[in-house]
Order: C-alpha cells, then structure tokens, then sequence
C-alpha cells in the first residue's frame, strides 16, 4: 500500500446523553485534527452517530471508502454495545475511546467510561485480541497522556503501513554458510504484505561496468565530501561511486523501499571491491536501506526502523561482550549511515579484513569508519519469518579503545520491557531464541512504538531468558 495512514473516526452516543453539550466532539475533532496533522496522518469522521449495527455498519462502511487502516470509536456518551460488537466483530484495526465526566457529581452526564469497560468486555467475547487486539484509550483530547498513548499508536500504524506492499530487492541471493538468515518470503507476504524479489550479481556488476563515466566523478565528488578518505585508491572509490549509482538505479527502476545484497564474495572476485561505503552512501544520502549478506528480516526490520525513527538504522552485530565490564561492542564492517558518528566523525576506510593476509594485503575497500556518539539508543530485530520480535533498549557510552575499525560503539545499561537486565542475561536472551546475528540500532526510546507494532502485526514478543548457571531446557520454548 501507498499513501498515508488513515484514522477512521466513529463517534457514538445514545441521545439522552450530552456529548454536543458539553462540547466533546469539537475538542475531540479539533485534537485528532492537530495529532493526526502533526504525524503525516488523514483524518476521516464518518457522518453519522451510529446507535445500533446497522448504522454501524454504515459508517465502517464509510471510513473503508475513505481507505481507513484504523477505527476509533469515541465514546461521547454512553454507547450501545451493538456498537461496539460490530465494530470488534469487523476485519478492522480498532480503539475504544472514552473522555472523563465534565462534572463529578449531580446527575452523571456522559457515563462513558462504562461504555468503555462493556467495549471492551464485548470485543474480548467476539475477537481474538490476542492476534486481533483492540486499543482502549481513556482522557481528556487535549491531556498530555491521551496525546502520547494516541502517538505511539499512530506511529505504530505508520510502521505496520510502512511494510504493507514494500517491496525489497534482494541482489546475489543469501551470502553463503548464513543459513540463520534463510527466510520464507511466502509468509512474509501473507503476513506483512511484504513483497521480495530477486536479481542476479551480476545485474549489479554489469550496471556498474555501464555507469557513465561523468556520473560516476560526480558521484565520488559527492562521496568524499560527506567524510574523508583515508588510504583508499581511487580506483576503489570510483567503484564505489559506480556500485552506489548502480543500486539506486535498481531501487528507483524496481520500486523498492530497501535493498539487500550478498556483498561476498562474489564482488571480490570482480570487479574487485566491496560495496560497504556504498551501501552507507545509499542509507546516508537517498535514505534506502542495504542490508548487508542478503540479509531479507534485516531489511524488513531497517524499513520498520526508518518508519519508526524517521531515518536508516545501523544494521549491527553483537560483535564482542566484555562480560567483566558489563559493555557490549555493537559493530559492522559493512555499511551504517553517517549521522550517528561522534565529535571524531567519520571516514571511509578500506575494508579491514578482505584481503587481509595476503600480499596484497586489504585493499578492497571501502567502508565507513566512526564511532557512535554517547546516548540512549534502541536494539531491534524482527525474526522467525516475520511473526517475532526482540528489542532492547541500551545507553552508547564511549570508550577508549573504541573498538574495531568501522562502524561501532559500547553499549551498556541495559533493559527489555522497563526490566533492567545485566549484559550476561542479553546474551544469554540472543542464545535461547537463536537470534540471526544483524540487529538494527536507532537512537533513542522507541520501545513503546515498537511493542504496539508487534501487536498489530501479531508478533511474538521475545522476552527475556536470564542467565542461568546450568542448561535448562524451557529456555528455548
């Protein structure tokens, strides 16, 4: 799908109550207006108050015309729970909401909440929640609490869209011996709308031998402008140039929202080189994700942090636990984006390890090299074809070494859930659910955006599985 999200909002009452009265539809309008405006979301009010199925039906109806992703239904007053059952009973993502009584006392006026308790009540009888949940929202429009509750929802609607019909290309297949990586791209369709095609290596390579010559020093110009090169040839960056020019070309020509490309090692046989800058370059400067080893979940999972965060995240391993201190090296030799780098900033560096040992010694570059700047930082990574997902939450805190060359950084304080965990229990979490070795890093909270998307999406959540001193066996259920 296309376009922006779209919020169908039903308002429902039963007439002896005194929504307009008191003002509530107004300030609800005027409030999902500002939020929805604020986020890049579109609003649609359906026309009528429905009061029983029928003219409940009516109005889905209405707000499925409109191209609605989401249904809330707001509780002005007390509302008939045909209401609600039709609406839980429909093949809708949906949310009750009610607002707190003008007055506490005297006659009530709007008795709402109660309708939000039977809503509720009701949807548990006629839906699955647990594949199919049903948001519930409580407060004032203008309450800040309400405001972030409604945010975390919208962006996690945005992330959901973000993957419904995206299409990715996979270049050269699956770099070989990664069978952890191995993904059914039939699920992925049916259950993330998520489309996979495929293109031989040497579509790439032959595009590259093609690039015009002009395009590629502009290319290199643009390049070695954004950091600066330290010790790779210019032949390698005028491949590099020619690689970045070639994946944006398929990007553009094909439609598609992310890469992922099997970067060894057929490229080091020819042309000879590999295409880790270039790949940073795409992320950096055209906001495409390129997920290294024809890592597919890997791409799934950048497009959902690019909806999420607003930018590429760093595609990462978990690269070394100093258990003793606590601290866990995140680390690529591939691609990343450059905006996380720290006062050092960044260069592009030849790759450190292909060709290492030989004569002719590392001279395939090239690929980005910097340090990530201190921070609050979220993990994530969708897994298990598409229905799982773990996430993380950590602080980037600098260290002197600062790790091996190429993009990285120490993470420490960690947590999953609001729980706060040592580094032995994240490692020990990775082992049992047998984690595929990218993981995405974005800056900052998105803990709360993230669990929501897994919920509408029906994804497992993979919790904690804290360290233990002996093998047991329900760690891996």
């Amino acid at each position: 799908m296309t376009g922006k999200v779209t919020i169908g909002l039903i308002k429902a009452s039963l007439p002896s109550y005194f929504p307009d009265r008191h003002g509530v539809w107004t300030a609800a309008e005027t409030a999902l207006s500002s939020l929805c405006a604020s986020e890049s979301i579109e609003l649609f009010v359906a026309p009528t108050i429905p009061m029983d199925a029928r003219e409940t039906t009516a109005a889905l109806q209405a707000c499925e015309s409109a191209g609605a992703d989401f249904i809330l239904v707001l509780h002005g007053g007390f509302t008939m729970g045909d209401v609600a059952r039709t609406v839980a009973a429909a093949p809708v993502r949906a949310g009750f909401w009610s607002v707190p009584e003008p007055i506490r006392t005297g006659d009530i006026q709007l008795n709402n909440f109660v309708s939000l308790n039977m809503s509720m009540s009701i949807a548990r009888q006629v839906r699955d929640l647990a594949r199919n949940p049903v948001q519930w929202y409580h407060g004032a429009p203008d309450s800040p609490a309400l405001v972030k509750r409604l945010t975390t929802t919208f962006r996690a609607l945005k992330a959901v869209r973000a993957l419904d019909g995206a299409r990715i290309g996979v270049i050269g297949g699956l770099a070989m011996t990664f069978y952890n990586m191995e993904v059914s791209t039939n699920a992925l369709r049916q259950r993330l709308g998520v489309e996979v095609s495929h293109h031989d290596i040497h579509e790439l390579t032959n595009r590259m031998d093609a690039m015009d010559a002009e395009a590629v020093e502009a290319e290199v110009t643009a390049i070695s402008a954004a950091a600066a090169v330290d010790g790779v040839s210019e032949a390698q960056m005028l491949l590099t140039a020619r690689a970045s020019l070639a994946l944006r070309a398929i990007a553009h020509e094909c439609g598609y929202a992310a890469l992922a490309v099997s970067d060894w090692p057929a490229l080091q046989n020819y042309p000879g080189m590999h295409p880790g800058a270039a790949f940073t370059w795409l992320e950096e400067n055209d906001g495409i994700p390129v997920a290294s080893e024809g890592d597919i979940l890997g791409a799934v999972t950048q497009l959902v942090a690019k909806s999420v965060y607003g930018k590429v995240g760093y595609l990462l391993d978990m690269t070394e636990p100093d258990l003793d201190a606590g601290q866990l090296l995140m680390w690529h030799g591939g691609g990343g984006p450059l905006y996380l780098a720290d006062a050092g900033g960044a260069r592009w560096i030849n790759h450190p390890m292909i060709g290492r040992g030989t004569e002719a010694g590392p001279i395939y570059g090239a690929i980005s090299d910097l340090v990530f700047k201190d921070g609050p930082v979220s993990v994530f990574r969708v897994a298990r074809d598409g229905t799982a997902l773990f996430q993380m939450n950590s602080v980037v805190s600098g260290r002197d070494p600062s790790g091996f060359t190429g993009c990285r950084g120490w993470l420490e304080q960690f947590s999953m859930e609001g729980r706060t965990l040592s580094l032995e229990d994240i490692v020990s979490t990775v082992m049992a659910h047998g984690l595929e070795h990218h993981f995405i890093l974005v800056p900052g909270d998105v803990s709360a955006v993230l669990a929501e998307f897994a919920a509408w999406t029906a994804m497992q959540t993979l919790e904690c599985r804290p360290m233990k001193a002996h093998l047991d066996c329900r760690d891996f259920t």
